[in-house]
């Protein structure tokens, strides 16, 4: 399967901005892991699902924009991103900004995500 990281990656965030946990299911790989110095290291679809279901029962009004993506392999690729979004029980707002590395498999399926948010939240 021939597909573009970059395009990939926009799929990925749509998703991930919509809320659509049907639509991530689908784009993790089974053993996909995600690490962040922010959120730590989750290993599996289920985990990492899991771990953003939490954090948008905390942050359910979360604007998230993308400054950059590119592709850096065939199977690679890199977003630049800001976001915003208030707590919800104690409406402190959270404004995150970093970049994160995925790669994807051949099958175009999230293997791995790799985040580095720029400030410490």
């Amino acid at each position: 399967m021939t597909f573009d990281p970059a395009e990939r990656i926009e799929r990925f965030h749509e998703a991930v901005n919509g809320m659509d946990f049907e639509a991530m299911e689908k784009l993790f790989a089974k053993d996909a892991t995600y690490v962040s110095n922010g959120v730590g290291s989750l290993s599996g679809r289920e985990e990492i699902l899991s771990a953003i279901r939490l954090y948008f029962e905390a942050y359910p009004n979360q604007t998230a924009v993308n400054t950059l993506v590119e592709t850096l392999t065939p199977l690679s690729g890199r977003a630049v991103w800001s976001v915003r979004a208030t707590h919800s029980r104690t409406g402190k707002p959270l404004v995150r900004e970093g970049e994160e590395t995925i790669t994807f498999n051949e099958d175009g399926e999230v293997v791995s995500v790799d985040v580095t948010d720029y400030k410490a939240f």
